[in-house]
């Protein structure tokens, strides 16, 4: 497993982007009312936000970076590396890292390009953006995250439709000599690649009449084609349960410190039930886990820096935090990491009006 430390990189700012529309799961009539409010229960989403066609994850990426680019009055000039990490790119090519470059107003110096991860993204890709930083040759970057996934999920499937909701990020990121080094420990098993998949639409399974646009019935309360989201949720969750606590723990131990030492744990927002046996399984209060699926649901890449900003927002701010941050998914691919926050610029979560 790959554990290693990136040193004298500091997180200047976080800011999150989530789309106007917000759905209520207690109108998810595909089911009948009483399965539907053991789903809720369940997965602990009330509520999501839902992306109309015409906006895309960089749309909300954007949005974040200039809020984000205003509070901390950085020059663009100055920002010579972009990462977009996300499973809804704007386009199969160029890559949308670029574009936002563009939108931005960067220099051409910038390097610029995407990583396609999910559910850990946001740690691999700090883990990328903070081992090119320091060096000390680039001084000031961004990094999005996020994703639109509603707009991949079939209504008539109750395994995925009530749980995933959209939204985009942005994390500015400053070479400092003598921050607190980032602590990783990161991880992959391709082999469990089918556990959540959308089949068509790649290379592999190039698009088609029959399988990517006919809706098929996979089973009770399950119909999907080819471009919607495929998830194996037993599956998922058993891995979930076997790998986080033994990565958090070999962590812990590579750091040299404990959980009683760590402010907050931010887990990726998979659902309720798997975020609470973790965090059982860790032996850590409620206090110290923060969740925001009730009021936006799984948002991929964006969950860890979402729950941040609309959970633990005013801690941030105030002043020095130890954070443990781990996301574990799509792939199969999980990872976590080790840092020290202070005095964040975190500004109050951001709409992204309807097109």
């Amino acid at each position: 497993m790959a554990l290693f430390s990136v040193p004298d990189i500091k997180i200047s700012g976080i800011a999150a982007c989530v789309p106007e529309d917000v759905y209520h799961n207690s109108e998810y009539d595909w089911v009948e009312e009483k399965e539907r409010a053991t789903l809720i229960r369940t997965i602990g989403v009330e509520q999501k936000r839902h992306a109309r066609k015409g906006t895309t994850t960089a749309d909300l990426c954007y949005d974040a970076a200039e809020k984000l680019l205003e509070l901390l009055r950085w020059e663009r000039k100055d920002i010579e590396l972009v990462i977009f990490v996300s499973q809804s790119r704007d386009y199969i090519i160029p890559a949308t890292a670029g574009l936002l470059q563009d939108r931005l107003g960067l220099s051409h110096a910038t390097m610029a390009f995407d990583i396609g991860l999910g559910c850990s993204g946001y740690v691999y890709g700090l883990s990328v953006i903070g081992s090119l930083m320091s060096t000390g040759r680039i001084k000031k970057a961004l990094l999005f995250t996020g994703d639109i996934s509603t707009l991949n999920t079939s209504y008539r499937d109750k395994s995925a439709f009530p749980l995933f909701g959209d939204a985009g990020t942005a994390t500015a990121l400053e070479y400092c000599p003598g921050a607190k080094p980032m602590v990783f420990n990161l991880q992959t098993d391709g082999s469990g690649y089918d556990a959540i998949l959308i089949p068509d639409g790649g290379i592999r399974n190039f698009a088609n009449k029959e399988t990517s646009f006919e809706y098929h019935k996979i089973s009770e309360g399950i119909y999907r084609n080819g471009f919607n989201i495929a998830l194996d949720g037993i599956q998922v969750f058993n891995f979930s349960l076997r790998e986080v606590k033994r990565n958090v723990n070999l962590l812990m131990e590579f750091a040299g410190t404990s959980l009683d030492e760590v402010d907050y744990l931010v887990l990726h927002q998979a659902n309720k039930l798997m975020n609470e046996t973790i965090r059982k399984q860790l032996k850590l209060s409620p206090v110290k886990v923060p969740l925001s699926l009730k009021e936006y649901g799984n948002t991929s890449s964006a969950s860890i820096p979402l729950t941040m900003v609309t959970q633990i927002r005013e801690v941030l701010e105030a002043g020095k935090s130890r954070l443990l941050l781990s996301g574990f998914g799509v792939g199969l691919s999980w990872g976590s990491v080790l840092l020290e926050t202070d005095h964040l610029q975190c500004p109050v979560i951001l709409v992204h009006p309807n097109p």
